[in-house]
């Protein structure tokens, strides 16, 4: 078995990091199709318009297949870098590849000049959050929502860098 986390942006990576998101998150806890609208702004914002020294985006891939992925974008001010789409498929879970992909992400925007990262996620997402708290991630914030469906606790993190 190979394990390979490589830089987004061969053919292919922006759609698969959209599907993959939508139908690992429909079929493991039924969210809605609002969610990958949501997944394809995210994708489509950074396509179109990213700053290649503040701004990064990774696949993970596992003997040549793709199975994971993270971004790291600009946060709401210039010191602060955002971690978007971390993502393991259900296939590749177990290897450790979401640590990794949460390493790659930390390393650059560190490297970057960002003193802080935050995140949002969602409380279901159980072993997302077990590598963010490894980290040192604190939570900031929580906040009820039904955005996709369900009823659901969306989760703000910060570390600072």
């Amino acid at each position: 078995m190979t394990k390979l986390i490589r830089k987004l942006g061969q053919p292919g990576d922006l759609g698969w990091v959209v599907q993959s998101h939508a139908e690992t998150y429909s079929a493991e806890y039924g969210w809605a199709p609002q969610y990958e609208v949501l997944i394809a702004q995210i994708v489509a914002a950074y396509a179109t318009d990213h700053d290649d020294e503040r701004e990064a985006a990774w696949i993970a891939e596992v003997d040549g297949e793709r199975v994971g992925s993270i971004f790291c974008v600009r946060g709401p001010d210039e010191t602060t870098a955002q971690l978007r789409l971390l993502l393991v498929t259900p296939a590749a879970r177990g290897l450790k590849l979401g640590a990794e992909l949460v390493d790659t992400c930390l390393a650059f925007a560190r490297s970057a000049g960002y003193k802080r990262m935050v995140l949002w996620t969602n409380a279901p997402l159980v072993a997302a959050r077990h590598v963010y708290l490894a980290r040192g991630f604190r939570l900031t914030n929580s906040e009820p929502h039904e955005m996709w469906g369900d009823a659901l606790v969306g989760q703000t993190y910060e570390l600072d860098l």
